[in-house]
């Protein structure tokens, strides 16, 4: 993929942040007593969030300050060549900002902490595939 330097540069961070996302939500699922679920659920949807926005950013399409991966999702090119749908990644959504706040919720539980890290998994899989060498962490 030929992309200009600066433009990857830009990529970089974010693809930076999704990783720190991505590996705190890796490292809390390990603990073996008291993991923080909503943590991981958080994070995941985070790491999801971020690589859309690296993807958005790399083919320089603006994008508003959402945590919506729907809206998000919406704004990634066909050109990015992008295997994920939003389908897969959707469920997410309600551990953006619901979670971390007090009200009328579930908190997740383990096995939907589960899903939401692996759904953050394929998705990283699946942008990072789509990002030049150069912008990945």
């Amino acid at each position: 993929m030929n992309v200009p330097s600066d433009r990857a540069g830009r990529v970089r961070p974010w693809v930076g942040l999704a990783e720190e996302d991505f590996h705190i939500a890796s490292h809390e699922m390990e603990r073996v007593e008291d993991p923080s679920l909503v943590g991981i659920t958080f994070h995941a949807q985070q790491c999801v969030e971020k690589y859309i926005k690296a993807l958005l950013v790399l083919h320089a399409v603006d994008f508003p300050s959402v945590h919506d991966l729907n809206a998000l999702m919406k704004l990634v090119p066909t050109s990015a060549g992008l295997v994920l749908k939003v389908e897969d990644v959707i469920s997410l959504n309600r551990f953006a900002v619901e979670s971390r706040y007090p009200g009328a919720w579930e908190p997740p539980t383990r096995k939907e902490a589960d899903g939401a890290l692996e759904i953050a998994r394929k998705a990283r899989d699946a942008v990072r595939t789509c990002l030049p060498a150069e912008s990945l962490a």
